[in-house]
């Protein structure tokens, strides 16, 4: 079966970063750390794991590239509880913090956001839509609450 794998570059921190994703979410994994000798950026270690069964790869290759916002990982989240679990444990970054999105502290861009969001987007009422669209842009941190309260008609 094909399978998607996203694959990070970090400066140094590949193996660190890991760890640290592996320790937030649930039934993670590190499968491999191998070392490349003799790269263009040096020693380069490659590290294979795991987050809830998605494959990751990350690879310290030296300061050539960094992470900006174009690429995020959207973790859907059941409650508020899950929410405030991610949002805690991953944002590094206060001042990037915007609508369910943060930076973690190698600049990785994530999205907490409640599944329930993706239902409130999907209705046929653009009026409903509209205050959810405008609830959440105000928001740091997504508050699942505040999000049911503006979807209830007016």
């Amino acid at each position: 079966m094909l399978k998607i794998t996203p694959h990070l570059w970090y400066d140094k921190e590949a193996m660190e970063a890991a760890e640290f994703y592996v320790s937030v979410f649930p039934n993670s994994k590190i499968n491999n750390v191998t070392t490349l000798h003799d790269t263009p950026s040096g020693d380069a270690d490659v590290v294979s794991f795991e987050l809830d069964g998605q494959p990751f790869m990350a690879i310290s290759a030296g300061p050539l590239f960094k992470f900006n916002e174009a690429i995020s990982f959207m973790v859907n989240c059941e409650n508020q509880e899950e929410i405030d679990h991610y949002w805690d444990a991953l944002s590094a970054v206060p001042e990037s913090e915007q609508c369910g999105w943060l930076k973690d502290k190698y600049g990785l861009s994530w999205q907490i956001v409640p599944s329930a969001l993706n239902e409130m987007l999907k209705d046929k009422d653009e009026k409903k839509i509209a205050r959810v669209t405008q609830a959440f842009l105000k928001m740091k941190k997504l508050d699942l609450a505040e999000l049911k309260l503006a979807a209830r008609d007016k």
